[in-house]
């Protein structure tokens, strides 16, 4: 009796890892764009595709780093990486040449040598409700959470910054819509027939830029009749939930300084962090509410009223203006309230790019600062 075998699909399903499929550079791109938006960046920020290599490019390996030096860069080029995510942005001040000269040209000819690209999120990151600041805001145990400086819609159906809106009556309606017509910058021009104290006229409204809102007042104020009855709104862009620069965390139970510090340091994998106390403070005095900013967070925090605030770093003075109010400050240095987040990133991306590419976290990344 001949022996039977179970099919050869079987076997290969039983004996063999999924398969992952490759990504086109550029659609892998776009699905990062679409977990964080570019636009949620700082403008004085660096931010999305900052490398990439003659298309097209393939990526099956997408390494992550907080900070690409080149001892990780190396790294990248041994563990094969087709796309290095890198929180902070290799570049940011721009390449006039790119040479072997300095360390940042020799990134950018390492990775070109090894078709590799580079991609930096970096305040995108800072700035999406699962991003750097809500990960750093776990380590305080259970709180709610609002950003700091929230965020607004990147773009919103309305265009130019202003709407101008006026009644005319048919004498001059003609003569006032074709000079408005020649004024740049005007858009959303519609009228309306309407009845303005049992007289018909026509409701003008249009949007315009700061710039055209200056031709179109004065044109307007050679009119009386038409100017009196003018009205101007500031069109502002709406907030986006959870979304912005920094955190101000409400604990649901207040927790003394010295517990803060040690919530602190267990969620960083930290044996020391920098503190200095509030007047009037102690390590015994209540914590209720924390203001925090991963990486450098002197401008988001400054004037913010809490018992703590939390950071990488902040300047002497903006650390002395804190405790003169009575806020202690926490500081773990730059980076290390940014790394610990890449594990969780991973997890979240590969269930974003739907397990299509190997993720994996940079071994060698670390802040370059010690206790000696």
């Amino acid at each position: 009796m001949p022996l039977l075998r179970p099919p050869l699909h079987r076997v290969c399903a039983l004996g063999r890892p999924p398969v992952r499929a490759l990504m086109n550079l550029r659609e892998l791109v776009s699905a990062l764009n679409d977990f964080a938006s570019p636009a949620l960046a700082e403008s004085w920020d660096n931010v999305g595709l900052l490398v990439e290599p003659s298309p097209p490019h393939t990526v099956n390996t997408l390494f992550l780093t907080n900070d690409l030096t080149e001892e990780v860069m190396e790294e990248a080029v041994q563990k094969k990486a087709d796309l290095v995510l890198s929180y902070h942005p290799p570049i940011f001040a721009p390449l006039k040449r790119v040479t072997w000269k300095t360390w940042k040209e020799r990134l950018v000819v390492r990775a070109l040598e090894n078709r590799i690209g580079i991609y930096s999120p970096h305040t995108a990151y800072d700035a999406i409700p699962h991003g750097v600041n809500n990960w750093l805001t776990k380590g305080l145990g259970t709180c709610t959470s609002v950003p700091l400086h929230p965020s607004t819609a990147p773009s919103s159906p309305a265009e130019g910054t202003h709407r101008v809106e006026f009644c005319a009556d048919a004498e001059h309606l003609d003569a006032v819509l074709s000079k408005i017509k020649d004024i740049p910058e005007i858009s959303c021009l519609t009228t309306l027939p309407v009845r303005v104290e049992g007289e018909e006229q026509t409701r003008v409204s249009l949007n315009c830029s700061q710039k055209a809102l200056l031709e179109v007042v004065a044109l307007l104020s050679q009119n009386s009749l038409l100017y009196h009855k003018t009205e101007i709104l500031l069109l502002q862009k709406p907030l986006l939930p959870h979304t912005g620069m920094g955190r101000l965390c409400t604990l649901s139970e207040p927790l003394s300084l010295s517990d803060t510090v040690g919530r602190i340091k267990g969620h960083l994998g930290l044996p020391h962090v920098r503190l200095a106390l509030g007047a009037g403070r102690t390590l015994e005095s209540p914590v209720k509410k924390v203001a925090l900013c991963a990486g450098s967070g002197s401008s988001v925090l400054k004037g913010t009223e809490a018992d703590v605030y939390l950071t990488g770093e902040m300047s002497h003075h903006d650390v002395l203006d804190a405790v003169a109010n009575g806020i202690s400050v926490i500081l773990c240095e730059h980076s290390n309230t940014e790394r610990g987040f890449l594990s969780e990133l991973r997890e979240a991306l590969t269930i974003h790019l739907q397990n299509k590419i190997n993720i994996i976290v940079s071994e060698k990344d670390r802040d370059p600062l010690q206790v000696a």
